[in-house]
């Protein structure tokens, strides 16, 4: 495929997420899990740049010395499997600015990889639609299709099949991560699944603080909180000091509380961040 590439640069917000809600249903033949999840996306985001290059191959920098380049960073693999699919062999560059704590939760590497796709198919005029995108991006991670939907969302299967949800009120978040990282495969190894149905009904209506709090569950909690307790404390603290709701994100460890307004957040923020090395943060819905 030819590319019409009528820009040379591009740059990106990679939103983060939050699972208002995270039933796990069965676990499949092929090892996943079969997943029921509402699923938001928030203001906290990572900053991408994508360069076309005279020089062949996929180059990836990040402000983080820990990231790595190559096949081992997922915002490789979305810019390989784009230029796969479209039959092209260019040079890319890749500058990746990491906001959004990794490891915890809150869907940093699947956010980063749907918006290369994204860039990559306007960088490089490919006409590609939403939909074939999501096709890669799903092969990259569950959560990938997600964020390239860009919509408050359902997600059913292994989170592959999305449903918009409309009504949700905008919501003020504190996010609360104690700086350790979570494996999600741990997590769900780990998981002892109890008894659930798909009959199990969300609320037909969310048009409140209060009815998004009603949502708030999350089946991977108890098994990310018996590793690591901080998680139950930090709970506990923002109840404390004003959430509305509070749950543990995906598998974890980052905790939202839920707010109606800013003042409140932030006031909370400086209340639980004090006297702890807690990496918090306050941020909205989208």
């Amino acid at each position: 495929m030819k590319c019409r590439d009528t820009k040379k640069k591009i740059t990106l917000l990679a939103p983060a997420k939050v699972n208002y809600r995270l039933d796990v249903l069965r676990k499949r033949a092929d090892n996943y899990h079969d997943l029921r999840m509402v699923m938001q996306r928030i203001a906290l985001a990572d900053e991408i740049e994508l360069s076309l290059s005279e020089t062949p191959g996929i180059r990836v920098r990040c402000n983080r010395e820990e990231v790595p380049d190559g096949p081992g960073n997922i915002v490789w693999r979305a810019a390989d499997a784009l230029l796969k699919r479209a039959g092209l062999e260019t040079g890319i560059d890749i500058f990746l600015v990491k906001n959004i704590p990794m490891a915890a939760g809150l869907g940093g590497g699947s956010s980063d990889a749907a918006s290369v796709l994204m860039g990559l198919n306007e960088l490089l005029g490919l006409d590609f639609t939403d939909e074939q995108l999501m096709e890669i991006g799903v092969r990259l991670g569950a959560d990938v299709p997600f964020f390239i939907f860009k919509k408050t969302a359902l997600a059913e299967g292994i989170g592959d099949r999305l449903s918009a949800i409309e009504g949700l009120p905008p919501a003020w978040l504190v996010l609360v991560n104690p700086n350790i990282h979570v494996s999600t495969a741990w997590v769900y190894q780990n998981l002892q699944l109890t008894k659930k149905t798909d009959t199990d009904k969300l609320p037909e209506f969310c048009n409140r603080i209060e009815d998004i709090c009603s949502l708030l569950s999350n089946d991977l909690e108890q098994v990310t909180i018996g590793r690591f307790p901080v998680i139950r404390e930090i709970k506990e603290q923002l109840r404390a000091n004003g959430a509305r709701g509070v749950l543990m994100s995906g598998s974890g460890p980052t905790v939202f509380g839920v707010f109606a307004t800013e003042r409140q957040a932030r006031d909370c923020r400086k209340l639980v961040s004090r006297n702890t090395s807690w990496y918090s943060v306050v941020t909205h819905t989208l």
